[in-house]
């Protein structure tokens, strides 16, 4: 999986980098859910009096998602063996 990652400056001059965005294809389930989510989390950024400089979108996802949406979109496939 790709993932991107976002930075940006706020009113007051402070920059703001959000890393592991996934990038998902346009037919994916999954796309337009994590858009909103991003939206919503950007506005909670801006709302916060005083931001950290960085977050992690994934973090963000893990703590906000049903478990098995999460495990949908960053679930490793286990290997046998350890091959």
């Amino acid at each position: 999986m790709l993932f991107k990652s976002l930075e940006f400056k706020l009113m007051n001059g402070q920059k703001v980098k959000i890393t592991d965005i996934p990038v998902l294809e346009e037919d994916n389930k999954y796309r337009f859910m994590l858009q909103i989510r991003l939206q919503k989390f950007l506005t909670t950024i801006y709302s916060q009096k005083q931001p950290k400089s960085i977050y992690s979108f994934k973090d963000y996802l893990k703590k906000t998602l049903k478990w098995p949406d999460y495990e949908a979109l960053f679930g490793s496939v286990i290997l046998k063996y350890n091959a």
